[in-house]
Formats: structure tokens, C-alpha cells, sequence
């Protein structure tokens, strides 16, 4: 039994050895891995001892700490978007929901203050609550119609009234965008019947400035004929009336081809009626002394006859 004894209790020391290295190791990998903290881009860091905040901003990248002693808390300075639905009423009293997105961020240089006073949920302590309220205030200013047709003016006056309330919180508004407003059933079909209504009013409009403008042409085309028949009549004399009917009678005998119509209607060609009522009686007194001519034949013959018979 003496000589048993020693040999059983050196491997339980072994072990115990074994075991107390093991733990020391991975005390020591505990405290090197919890000695090190990485504050990650876009973010600022802050020391928290205790609870307590260290007003030492940490840049992005790898910081010493104490061990359990220290966390890093980071807080992101990058833009944020903020988007809120606020219901409101109009300076008319009408109903309006608006859908806002602000973009905001962190000044840098105020991250303590910031989070020493209100804390890591600032958006929805601070952010949300005042855009609520200054778009609420901006909106009842004006009329239903003006919020749609001043978009632009509207923005303007919430953003600089959020740049005003959110810097005495360290916060900078960069931009915000009225993104839509909402109205009532009722209103919507006004505005939808108005709208129809002035394109009428504009059609109609523009068909009088065309009729107008068709009746000032014919106007003026009336009168420019009217000018151009006065002058014509000036121009126009018994000497150039002459002229225009010799010019006729000259295209007309060019024209002629020297025979007279069997059957005529309509124009003729140009005639000289002195000539043709001589050469009716020459032909009138020459058909007479033919006729007596016949007739004295005439005699004659029955003259001749009748001596034939009696004999």
C-alpha cells in the first residue's frame, strides 16, 4: 500500500496544472480580445466607464480599452432619413395628410452633448415630434389650392423652421422633400371639376381669338379687292375700252375660217353686218333679173305649144 500511493496522485496534479494553464489562457485571450474596440465608418465613438459617458469622440478605426471596465458606444453622423405622415388642416379648413421625408444628421463635434442629454433614441424624441409640429403650423397658413400650386415655398418655410428647432439639439437639417399631399374625396373632385371647367373656359377662348381672326382676314381681304376694283376702275378710259374691242375683233377674224354657221347659238364670230346687208341685195337684184328671165322662157315656150296644137 506504501509504495501504490505516490503513483496515484501525480497525474491528478498533472491534470490540475493542465486545467489551471487552460483557464489562465483564455483569461489572457479574453482580456487582449476585450482591450480592443473598432469604431466602424460613418460613426463616432464614445467611451462609457461605468455608465458614465467620456466626452472623447473616437474617430472610425481600432481603440484601447479596459477590459470590462470600458465599452465603446458609437453613434452614426452619416445622413438619415426621416420620414413622418403628419395630419393637418388647411388654412380653409380643409383636411390635409402629408408625407414628409427630412434628412438629417449628427454635427460631430456635439456628439456627447447630444447623447449625455437625450440619448441614443433622439429621432423619435426629438426628430418626429418637431417635424409633426412645424408641418402642421406651415400647413394651416395656407389655402388647400396654394399648398399644391406653392409646393415649393411650402418646403422652404418647414425646412427652415426644422433647421431653427433641430440646432439647439446639435442636429443638421440637410434637405426635405414634401413628398405627397392628401386631401379629401370631396375636395379632389372640386379641384378635378375646376380644373376641367378653366380648360373649357381656355378652349373656348382660344375659338373666339381664332374666329376673330378669321373674320379680321376676310375683312381685310374684302377691303384689299375693294382697293384693287377701285383701281381698275381708274384705270380704265374710253380709249382702252376701243383698244380691248379692236383686240377682240382682231382674235376673232384670226379665229374665223371664212364660213357662216348652219345653226347658230350661243357667241358668233365677229361680222361685218354693213358688208353682209350689201352683198344681200346685189344677190336680192340679181335673183330678180333671173326670175324675169325664166319667166319670159317661160312664155315662150307656152307660146309655141299652142301653135304646135293648132295646127
Amino acid at each position: 500500500m506504501q509504495v501504490v500511493e505516490p503513483q496515484v496522485r501525480k497525474p491528478r496534479m498533472q491534470v490540475r496544472g493542465i486545467v489551471w494553464v487552460a483557464v489562465l489562457v483564455l483569461v489572457g485571450l479574453l482580456i487582449v480580445f476585450n482591450s480592443f474596440a473598432t469604431v466602424q465608418y460613418g460613426n463616432v465613438g464614445l467611451y462609457k466607464t461605468f455608465g458614465k459617458l467620456n466626452d472623447n469622440a473616437l474617430s472610425p478605426g481600432i481603440h484601447l480599452k479596459i477590459p470590462f471596465v470600458q465599452t465603446i458606444i458609437q453613434v452614426n453622423v452619416q445622413v438619415t432619413k426621416a420620414e413622418t405622415d403628419t395630419s393637418a388642416s388647411s388654412k380653409d379648413l380643409q383636411p390635409v395628410s402629408t408625407h414628409v421625408a427630412v434628412n438629417y444628421s449628427v454635427d460631430k463635434s456635439s456628439v456627447y452633448k447630444l447623447m449625455n442629454n437625450i440619448g441614443g433614441s433622439f429621432d423619435n424624441v426629438i426628430v418626429n415630434p418637431a417635424i409633426q409640429e412645424i408641418v402642421k403650423e406651415v400647413t394651416a397658413r395656407y389655402p388647400a389650392e396654394d399648398l399644391i400650386a406653392k409646393r415649393d415655398i411650402v418646403a422652404g418655410e418647414v425646412r427652415d423652421a426644422l433647421t431653427q428647432r433641430l440646432a439647439k439639439y446639435d442636429l443638421v437639417v440637410n434637405d426635405i422633400n414634401i413628398v405627397n399631399f392628401k386631401f379629401s374625396d370631396a375636395f379632389d373632385q372640386s379641384i378635378e371639376a375646376k380644373q376641367v371647367a378653366q380648360q373649357q373656359a381656355l378652349k373656348a377662348e382660344n375659338d373666339l381669338k381664332r374666329v376673330q381672326i378669321e373674320a379680321q382676314q376676310k375683312v381685310a381681304q374684302a377691303q384689299a379687292d375693294a382697293e384693287s376694283l377701285k383701281l381698275k376702275k381708274q384705270e380704265v378710259t374710253p380709249e382702252l375700252i376701243q383698244l380691248k374691242q379692236i383686240e377682240v375683233q382682231e382674235q376673232a377674224v384670226e379665229k374665223w375660217d371664212g364660213k357662216l354657221p348652219s345653226v347658230t347659238g350661243g357667241a358668233t364670230p365677229f361680222i361685218d353686218l354693213n358688208g353682209l346687208n350689201a352683198g344681200s341685195s346685189r344677190a336680192a337684184s340679181g335673183g330678180g333679173t333671173e326670175n324675169n328671165a325664166a319667166g319670159g322662157a317661160n312664155d315662150s315656150v307656152s307660146a309655141d305649144d299652142e301653135a304646135a296644137a293648132q295646127k
